[in-house]
């Protein structure tokens, strides 16, 4: 079961006009420790739609949005509408260019999730893991996100943990919504160092 927080809606690029806050649904975890903005998490499985975008880390979540809208709009197998989540997640993909990923709701299973008409969209398994997570306000920027990367990073040097796959950046609110009041994330996989067992 995933979390419901409630939030604007993040249907990034869509102009709704003026829209009531709404329950969005965010992975569940369970919170291991929390100091400040920093928090380490356990995540359970959980899938996403994702799409691979041969671009730029500021221009990569405008191309990558359409191809991820039409998939939960009704673009997949059996014409189904599929409900918004949060966060939209983007990470460097191997080889090149960017990942940006919907979380697929919590009702569907690998079995049940609509498969995506386009190629360019998959549906994957996020496996179980503990995440590294700093949250913070403001600009949506490749700078800024870089920034928060290195704050998280040396706090996980000081818990005597490791990275152990690439850094994850998470956007919980529409364009639309004042930088001061966006909460974004930053997310790295970790474990506990040798020099910590």
């Amino acid at each position: 079961m995933m979390r419901r927080v409630f939030v604007l809606s993040i249907c990034l690029g869509l102009s709704f006009g003026s829209l009531p806050a709404m329950a969005i649904e965010e992975p569940a975890f369970k919170p291991v420790l929390r100091e400040g903005d920093f928090e380490l998490r356990d995540y359970a499985p959980y899938l996403v739609a994702e799409t691979r975008v041969a671009a730029d880390f500021d221009d990569a979540g405008s191309i990558a949005f359409g191809r991820l809208f039409r998939y939960i709009s009704g673009r997949n197998e059996g014409s189904q509408k599929i409900s918004m989540t949060a966060p939209v997640r983007q990470a460097p993909a191997d080889g090149g260019g960017q990942l940006i990923a919907f979380v697929v709701p919590s009702s569907f299973t690998r079995s049940s999730v609509p498969q995506p008409t386009d190629p360019q969209v998959a549906i994957r398994e996020e496996p179980a893991r503990r995440l590294a997570v700093l949250r913070y306000s403001g600009r949506w920027t490749e700078a800024r996100f870089r920034e928060q990367e290195q704050r998280l990073l040396g706090w996980i040097t000081s818990k005597s943990l490791k990275a152990t796959g690439p850094t994850i950046y998470a956007r919980y609110n529409a364009p639309f919504v004042p930088w001061p009041l966006r909460r974004n994330e930053v997310l790295i996989p970790v474990a506990e160092s040798a020099a910590s067992r």
